[in-house]
């Protein structure tokens, strides 16, 4: 008997650490690029001036045939400059929306070892791509690959629900909260202060070293490790017996309608109106901060170092330890007045100190929104139900930052950073009144209509 128990502690053990690293690397391939976007796009533009042109060039013409001269008095950004960083964000956001539940499905089908394996090939070969991204369309097309990877976050998430009782449920879940925290947050980290490791310079060929490979080197061993981890030690946790050969893929927020849980239904809007919010505010950081400070891209690596220490900080000590006491409704809620105040702090923050204590609000504030409303979510759902309101909650956090950095670098331009950060805090009023029509769940039935 204890040797089975013994094994079932390894195998959970094992399946933790691999789902961690998975999701981590999910969210540092989405959020690497963050800091590089400025000096990115002046990169590929000032290559194709000497090539003849290309794609960057085609689109910036393209921006400034809307002819928005003078429209951003306060902002000293070109519009396409601020585009250019929305759309290859929003494009890896939106792949994995749309992929997540096709991954998710197909694991149901033959088990989640065989699509952890494919999707994370997937994910290096896309890194792998980018280090040899002489030509714009090469990086585009290594975005394309790591979006459509990248969905295999329904998968890992899937993985943890397998191995996990009904009670420990949330304590799985804010594992894979902590990793998909500490990879989006961690991600611009590692892209700032790779940017600082040149392996070259511009290259006139179509594959070849560019000034941000250092990056993608990084991300590739990353990958490459995972993939080898999963390959060696990951075993499978979906037994033949429990396979599903029924259903059709869909993006799950657009069953967000068919929730009878009205608990479940507003904490998948919360999550989505607040992760539009914050993810279009994250995005615009990079523009912010080199705009009022003067930040180089290793500056950037450091500042969003800070958040993410903060993150690890506020959901490793304060959320372990205070979630019993103030609960996750008072907990959720506390992070969204966070927000509102630091988007406040930011969009009037003209001195390095203000601007600090703002970051510091705001990675507070999402280090307690993330999961406490994934733990929401998990309370107020029954088992036979648990993984498809997971599904619709993961699928609105999608949605959200596909949608965020346009939306927000649209803002940006037109209107300055004043202005966007102010509309940003007021996104956030909605979802705080959503919160109050939220029960607290009770531990004991934890199937509450």
């Amino acid at each position: 008997m204890n040797t089975e128990i013994e094994q079932s502690n390894r195998r959970k053990r094992s399946t933790f650490a691999v789902v961690f690293l998975t999701i981590f690397l999910d969210m540092v391939g989405f959020s690497v690029l963050f800091p590089l976007f400025p000096s990115m796009l002046d990169h590929y533009l000032s290559r194709e001036a000497v090539l003849g042109g290309g794609m960057v060039t085609d689109f910036v013409t393209t921006m400034k045939s809307f002819s928005f001269e003078g429209f951003a008095p306060e902002s000293s950004f070109r519009f396409e400059t601020v585009i250019f960083g929305g759309a290859l964000g929003s494009l890896y956001a939106l792949l994995q929306f749309f992929f997540a539940p096709v991954w998710g499905r197909l694991s149901d089908r033959i088990g989640r070892r065989p699509i952890l394996i494919y999707t994370l090939g997937g994910t290096a070969l896309g890194y792998a791509l980018w280090i040899f991204a002489g030509d714009f369309w090469v990086l585009v097309l290594s975005r394309i690959l790591g979006g459509m990877a990248g969905g295999n976050l329904s998968v890992a998430t899937a993985a943890i629900a397998d191995v996990t009782s009904r009670e420990s449920r949330s304590k799985g879940m804010a594992l894979v909260g902590i990793a998909f925290g500490l990879g989006f947050i961690l991600g611009p980290a590692l892209g700032g202060f790779a940017s600082t490791w040149v392996l070259a310079e511009t290259s006139d060929a179509t594959f070849g070293l560019n000034p941000f490979s250092a990056a993608a080197l990084i991300s590739l061993c990353l990958a490459l490790i995972n993939w080898a981890w999963v390959i060696t030690r990951f075993k499978e946790t979906l037994s033949v017996e429990k396979r599903n050969l029924d259903g059709q893929p869909k993006p799950a927020i657009f069953q967000l309608g068919k929730i009878a849980n009205q608990n479940v239904r507003n904490t998948c809007l919360v999550y989505l109106l607040y992760m539009i919010s914050f993810s279009g505010m994250e995005f615009t950081l990079t523009f912010l901060a080199v705009e009022r400070f003067n930040y180089d891209p290793m500056s950037l690596g450091k500042m969003f170092l800070l958040i993410g220490l903060t993150l690890i900080f506020v959901q490793g000590f304060f959320v372990r330890r205070f979630v019993g006491k103030i609960g996750e409704k008072n907990m959720a809620m506390l992070g969204i007045i966070l927000g509102f105040i630091s988007f406040v702090i930011i969009s009037q923050s003209f001195e390095t100190n203000i601007f600090y204590s703002g970051l510091f609000l705001m990675s507070a504030g999402v280090a307690l929104i993330s999961p406490t409303l994934t733990a929401l979510t998990s309370l107020h759902s029954g088992e036979g139900d648990q993984g498809f309101h997971l599904g619709v909650f993961r699928s609105s956090g999608s949605m959200a930052r596909a949608c965020g950095p346009m939306l927000a670098g649209f803002a940006y331009f037109a209107y300055g950073s004043k202005v966007a950060y102010l509309l940003g805090a007021m996104i956030l009023i909605l979802p705080l009144v959503i919160m109050f029509r939220i029960a607290k769940p009770s531990h004991e039935n934890t199937a509450i209509s």
